[in-house]
């Protein structure tokens, strides 16, 4: 590989990690405390996958219920 190329991928690498470090703490803070960050890096993709469709099927059913999502 070239320089330039190790350099794109080197930055598509650290792209992706700051992408997977948002969705685990946006994981943690929709768990109110109930996952810590150490757990959440723990978890595998198929694991969070589920976690984020539990949590949008929660958000569907606040907004139809006018509940508050805190």
């Amino acid at each position: 590989m070239s320089i330039p190329e190790i350099e794109e991928l080197v930055k598509g690498l650290e792209d992706e990690t700051k992408d997977i470090k948002k969705d685990l703490f946006k994981l943690c803070w929709y768990f109110r405390g109930g996952l810590t960050l150490d757990e959440a890096y723990q978890l595998d993709v198929e694991s969070r996958a589920i976690m984020y469709d539990i949590i949008k099927d929660n958000l569907e059913t606040t907004k139809k219920t006018g509940l508050p999502f805190f």
